[in-house]
């Protein structure tokens, strides 16, 4: 179980500075709105901050548009609102200076390049879901089935409302190895490249049949066999060291859905 509890709050902590703007061709007053400034939480979705945004953009738009879904992108790609925020930075800006800049649509969604998100429950749903599939991998589904519903209301009221103690309260079983032998079944992970091309998933176990521990480089080597050392890993805007043990990594540097996302890029 994740035990080094400092590791946990840093990771918890972890804040970004953004910079909302209305897109140029939707404000509908004579001059534009100011940008709005908000510290968004890295392990939070957009949706759940949305609600401040929408507040000071809908009104600067044409009535018509004002209760339109509401949609960001950066530098011109739409983002998906299903992906942690902390994630979205380190794939898009990883190297652009703070404050992050967004711009706000309320017009012309990208039907074919996000998924709709009408209301939090629809968050609510797509996080719970991944919790279940990050089980499924690590505890074949015991840990998270033999939960009670007022824990898994728990879980998803200490995310939303950036409650570390309500969640890790809950969380800790989720990330309980004592009944397989210190470790995971697999490892839940997702990897993403900077060119969007869709994530990598395999079932990779955190120990080999020797009963060594796998580390980030095994990892990546089982993805990439060819040029895998001249890889460099993102998570939470930190370059992890490739001899960092996945079980580890698990334990502590999972996103609240228990999935390790990280970001790989190719060392110049």
């Amino acid at each position: 179980m994740a035990n080094d509890r400092e590791v946990l709050r840093e990771i918890w902590d972890g804040k970004l500075p953004v910079r909302f703007m209305l897109h140029d061709e939707e404000v509908h007053d004579l001059q534009a709105p100011e940008p709005y400034y908000l510290m968004v939480p890295r392990l939070s979705y957009f949706p759940l901050v949305w609600d401040k945004v929408r507040k000071h953009f809908s009104k600067h738009v044409h009535p018509d548009k004002q209760e339109s879904e509401m949609w960001l992108d950066f530098n011109g790609t739409p983002l998906r609102w299903h992906y942690p925020v902390g994630l979205l930075f380190d794939l898009y800006a990883y190297d652009t200076q703070l404050p992050w800049s967004l711009t706000v649509h309320f017009d012309k969604f990208p039907e074919d390049e996000i998924i709709h998100c009408a209301s939090r429950d629809v968050v609510k749903s797509h996080f719970m879901s991944t919790i279940k599939e990050a089980d499924a991998l690590k505890h074949r589904s015991q840990v998270i089935s033999i939960m009670q519903e007022k824990e898994h209301t728990q879980l998803w009221l200490g995310l939303q409302n950036d409650k570390f103690d309500q969640f890790w309260a809950v969380n800790k079983k989720l990330m309980d190895t004592s009944s397989n032998e210190g470790e995971f079944k697999h490892i839940p992970f997702r990897l993403y490249t900077t060119d969007d091309a869709p994530f990598v998933q395999k079932l990779i176990k955190p120990y080999n049949e020797d009963k060594q521990q796998k580390v980030l480089s095994n990892l990546i080597q089982e993805i990439y066999p060819s040029n895998y050392d001249k890889m460099k890993v993102i998570i939470h805007g930190i370059d992890i060291p490739l001899d960092t043990p996945i079980q580890w990594l698990s334990e502590h540097l999972s996103y609240p859905d228990n999935f390790l996302h990280f970001c790989v890029v190719s060392n110049p």
